[in-house]
């Protein structure tokens, strides 16, 4: 049975919806002890009266806010709720927007809310799915522990997700970046490289399905774990220098080369793949001309996907390619793509 780490309501309008926030992600690290070099001994983490020196049980330890120089307020728990009550107990919705107005820098990290009275599940679920049939996300107000937190309420199937947002002043400028300018001509960017890359995206381009994600370098981190204990080398710190990889030697690099190569690989995937398709489907005729150095077939431009976590879209013919020239025929309709969780994040509440 999930456990709640909050209990409260979410609000807009005049309505109030009793729910409880649980956490939306799992973390699957493996775990390291810290270990004295001298005798493998664990190294432990110890809070000390910095006074005394003593070891201060977690029962007698409190907050204090430091108002002087080492004189201090005492604040319980009690007080961070009673400094506000309202707000520690409620998700307070005061706008709703499109979720693909929100960029991406601003997702901190997800909650799940689910309602804690049965009799409230009308209510809910009516937020729920008039969000959904919206596209809209609600934008809202919570106190959690000692900080108030910019969200979103997104739903996502049958569950509403809170969505910790950043504030903007959290996220830090791009001024003070070395990043290429828009002048691609001043960069030797041309047309042919530009349409020769769209092309190879396009040969890419698949259906979000998060399952055939995994983290592989936690299964080699693994193995190498394992080869050392077979080994009998348990005990033994390989520090030997890893080869770094080699370094920039500030040789041109031919682009275009990469890139008629890249597009050659993939076209002949992605001639295997569209034989069984309909006849329409150009997509193999774009990478075999591409890489023959000749003018694709155009095609009617792909628009940009939505968010993973938008709300399910009715099926749709799927896009292709950017045109180039005069339009073609379209590309036979295929099923959207299925909507995803939100993206998990670092960063857990303090």
């Amino acid at each position: 049975m999930a456990r709640a780490i909050w209990k409260g309501n979410i609000s807009f309008g005049l309505v109030s919806i009793p729910v409880g926030l649980f956490s939306a992600e799992t973390r699957d690290e493996i775990s390291f002890r810290q270990l004295d070099r001298k005798n493998l001994s664990p190294v432990g983490y110890r809070k000390y009266n910095k006074a005394t020196g003593q070891e201060v049980e977690a029962d007698d330890i409190v907050k204090g806010y430091e108002y002087d120089d080492e004189r201090y307020v005492l604040v319980s728990d009690e007080d961070l709720r009673r400094a506000n009550p309202e707000k520690t107990q409620t998700v307070d919705i005061t706008d709703f927007v499109d979720l693909t107005e929100i960029d991406p820098e601003y997702f901190d990290k997800p909650y799940y809310l689910a309602p804690t009275k049965k009799n409230t599940a009308k209510a809910y679920a009516l937020l729920r799915e008039a969000l959904k049939r919206s596209g809209k996300v609600g934008i809202a107000k919570v106190v959690i522990r000692s900080r108030e937190y910019l969200a979103a309420v997104i739903p996502h199937g049958n569950v509403l997700v809170l969505e910790i947002l950043r504030y903007p002043h959290e996220i830090r400028g791009t001024q003070d970046l070395e990043v290429p300018g828009e002048d691609l001509q001043a960069l030797g960017v041309n047309d042919r490289e530009v349409k020769m890359a769209e092309v190879l995206i396009d040969g890419m381009t698949s259906e979000w399905d998060p399952e055939k994600y995994h983290d592989s370098y936690r299964d080699d981190l693994m193995a190498l774990i394992n080869r050392k204990i077979e080994s009998g080398q348990t005990e033994v710190l390989d520090e030997t220098p890893v080869e770094e990889p080699a370094e920039d030697t500030g040789k041109v690099v031919d682009i275009m080369a990469l890139l008629k190569r890249s597009v050659e690989a993939t076209g002949r995937k992605v001639a295997a793949d569209t034989a069984s398709n309909a006849p329409d489907d150009d997509t193999g005729d774009d990478f075999a001309a591409l890489a023959a150095d000749e003018a694709p077939a155009p095609r009617p431009a792909r628009k940009t996907p939505a968010r993973a976590s938008a709300p399910k879209a009715a099926p749709a013919p799927k896009p292709v390619a950017k045109p180039v020239a005069a339009p073609a025929p379209a590309a036979k309709p295929k099923s959207s793509a299925k909507p995803a969780k939100p993206r998990p994040r670092s960063g857990k509440p303090s």
